[in-house]
């Protein structure tokens, strides 16, 4: 790449043209050899513009490289792989699928005072005496940034993979949408390792999330509260096109795994832009821990000046040998510490209190306040959680009260500071949307109206149609709000009655769309109780829940019956169901509106009696799943085990009999299972079990 600095070398680095000949004039060798040139160009005005923040071009002439590289390939049909042009999304996904990460993405400690700051510097001082390291101790510190932390992979060089944190083990894949970050190079530069993940923090720019958030409101759709929520539902979005069209961009600054090694965290910093990966230049070498108190302090008072948003920064014993020495807990690495910077506090009058309903039935407070300026940003609501916190805050309209940036980008009514009524709000009994009663669970309070609930339908019926319950192919949340807008569906029984001539007239359906939406709700006319039962989003009732009801009642008009009659000890006889899960089944039923919706849901829908099992042909025996296989899908796998009597379970252990080994498998529960001496299948071994067994795969 450095042979680009030499505009002979290519015409398109230094002053390019930006006018060109008809592409039908070129021959396809001419094409192919000009795109090639196109893509270096445009990599290395990436790497110039996002990582050396030193642009060469101006977005005009950038933007007439761009396109007439995607003009050429699109003209001859050439190979895109690798393409800068991918930056603009493929196609939609069904859904984000689960990815095991290469090595394990945990969290760190924290803390927000300088003693606990003090007494980490301590503990890591006392190990590396006790091993004894004879090395100078030197922290990196740079600042912890407030966005979605990602695993991003890359394999000779190319861009292969990336992945949410999610729990540290496993992750989403998001790979289509992070290929459309354009500070996230798709090819590595210079000499790069053979093998490399990464640990980088995806961010909204609080410009761009600004002129966002106004594009929002202007075409009638609510803002988001922040920028890492913008960034995080930005990251998970099915369709990758709408993902390019958002403002997203990403600090490189962690290796999860190489094929190289590092000797400290400043090296791994300086190595980074080598290779094109973005980093943050805000960063700072230390000999002492009291300087990086300091630097601490230098962030803290510059924040609000930075284009992207932090919560603190991240102190990081910078020698990897020390950090090795140092090991981790079972949690968190002991070599790193998170200084937190203090909440943003400020106060104001309450000027109202409005009670929302989510879409899960509970009812939230908010208050709303005299425009208060907090760290730089108007805040005229914040959330009172619930009506404990009310209670136990005393709050009322007209007190002045003490609010605070809860998590640093959250408002929250923390206290009240000035008393101007008595009492506090009267939180209502009924629910403000449809009239049902309000019931208290614990802190909480939910409308009792389940299904026939205005506010809860959209969720009501994205939940039937999800891929854990009757997983109806084309009803993603999109068509369900433009149902419920357009008047043709009220809650999931008006969904079998929708016609093709009706769906055919909404903005973006066709004839086929129509029909093919129509033939899936017709296919499950019929589902399995358990399916039904899960579809019907009674609260607490998952998949297990649900398959171990359908096992113990046999049809749906057994459960019904029962939890019509309140016999809760009936259903606390069955296995995986608690005194709480049998009053949630029961309240369900109880409810008027969702006896009306069951029934003429039921007029349209006949929940099959459950299947007995399969047998004990696999009794006895534990599987774990890692990976993707091609003929199930994880879910589908587990319960052909367990409908045979078998156990699939998240983890290995010493129990576990097999580890099934799919496609792009991590590597932890690999050597978990070489730990505990546990027999690896991979998909064809899995199923030649099965066949062995007399388990025939479905």
């Amino acid at each position: 790449m450095a042979a680009l600095e030499d505009e002979t070398d290519n015409p398109y680095v230094s002053d390019p043209p930006t006018e060109f000949d008809p592409a039908g004039e070129l021959d396809a060798d001419e094409a192919r050899e000009q795109a090639e040139q196109l893509r270096e160009a445009v990599r290395y005005h990436d790497h110039r513009y996002y990582v050396e923040n030193d642009p060469v071009i101006g977005d005009r002439a950038y933007d007439a490289l761009f396109a007439r590289l995607e003009e050429l390939e699109g003209a001859f049909d050439l190979d895109t792989s690798g393409s800068p042009t991918q930056r603009v999304g493929g196609e939609p996904l069904s859904e984000l699928d689960e990815v095991e990460h290469v090595a394990t993405m945990g969290s760190i400690d924290q803390g927000g005072d300088a003693a606990a700051v003090r007494e980490f510097d301590e503990r890591v001082r006392n190990r590396l005496d006790e091993a004894d390291y004879d090395g100078d101790l030197r922290y990196f510190c740079e600042p912890k940034f407030d966005g979605l932390s990602v695993e991003v992979v890359y394999e000779d060089g190319e861009y292969r993979r990336a992945a949410t944190r999610g729990d540290g083990e496993v992750g989403e894949d998001v790979t289509e949408n992070v290929r459309t970050i354009a500070s996230v190079p798709q090819r590595l530069r210079g000499d790069y390792p053979d093998f490399l993940a990464v640990r980088g923090e995806v961010y909204m720019p609080r410009d761009a999330f600004t002129e966002y958030n106004r594009e929002r409101v202007e075409s009638g759709e609510d803002p988001f509260a922040n920028p890492r929520n913008a960034a995080a539902g930005t990251l998970r979005q099915l369709d990758p096109k709408v993902t390019a069209q958002r403002p997203l961009a990403v600090f490189f600054f962690g290796v999860l795994d190489a094929s190289v090694e590092f000797e400290s965290h400043a090296d791994l910093h300086e190595r980074f832009p080598e290779w094109g990966l973005r980093v943050c230049d805000r960063t700072r070498l230390v000999d002492d821990i009291e300087t990086a108190i300091d630097y601490r302090d230098d962030q803290l008072a510059a924040r609000d000046d930075l284009g992207y948003e932090i919560d603190g920064v991240v102190l990081k014993v910078d020698d990897i040998d020390a950090c090795d020495l140092l090991g981790t807990t079972s949690r968190a690495p002991r070599w790193a510490f998170a200084y937190k910077f203090p909440a943003r506090k400020e106060e104001t009058t309450v000027r109202d209190v409005v009670v929302q309903v989510g879409r899960t039935g509970r009812l939230t407070p908010v208050a709303l306040m005299d425009p208060v300026e907090v760290g730089g940003v108007t805040v005229t609501r914040a959330s009172l959680h619930n009506p404990s916190l009310i209670e136990e805050l005393g709050v009322n309209v007209g007190d002045r009260v003490r609010i605070k940036r809860a998590g640093d980008v959250i408002p929250d009514v923390v206290e009240v500071v000035e008393k101007n009524g008595d009492g506090h709000f009267a939180f209502p009994e009924t629910c403000p949307v449809c009239d049902s009663p309000v019931e208290r669970d614990g802190p909480m309070a939910f409308c009792t109206g389940g299904l026939s609930c205005p506010a809860q339908r959209e969720r009501s019926v994205e939940h039937y149609a999800s891929r854990g319950a009757l997983d109806i192919e084309g009803l993603g949340e999109k068509a369900v709000e433009q149902l419920l807008d357009a008047g043709l569906v009220e809650d999931a029984a008006d969904l079998y009655e929708l016609a093709v001539e009706d769906l055919e007239e909404l903005e973006g359906w066709g004839e086929t769309s129509a029909r093919n939406l129509v033939a899936e709700l017709d296919a499950t006319r019929d589902p399995p109780l358990s399916d039904f039962l899960v579809a019907l989003g009674i609260p607490h009732v998952g998949d297990v829940t649900a398959r171990n009801l359908a096992a113990e009642f046999g049809t749906f008009e057994a459960i019904r019956e029962t939890a019509e009659s309140g016999d809760r000890e009936a259903f606390e006889a069955v296995p995986d169901v608690g005194p709480e899960v049998a009053e949630s089944v029961v309240e369900f039923f109880e409810s008027e509106g969702n006896r009306a919706v069951l029934t003429r849901l039921l007029d349209h829908v006949d929940p099959q009696a459950a299947e007995a099992t399969g047998g004990d042909a696999l009794d006895g025996l534990t599987f774990v799943f890692t990976g993707s296989l091609d003929g199930y899908t994880r879910g589908d796998a587990q319960e052909l085990i367990e409908r045979h009597g078998g156990s699939a379970t998240g983890s290995v252990s010493g129990n576990t009999d097999y580890l099934v080994v799919g496609e792009n498998a991590g590597k932890r529960k690999r050597e978990d299972a070489e730990a505990n001496d546990v027999e690896l299948l991979d998909e064809e071994s899995f199923e030649a079990l099965l066949d062995e067994r007399g388990v025939e795969s479905e």
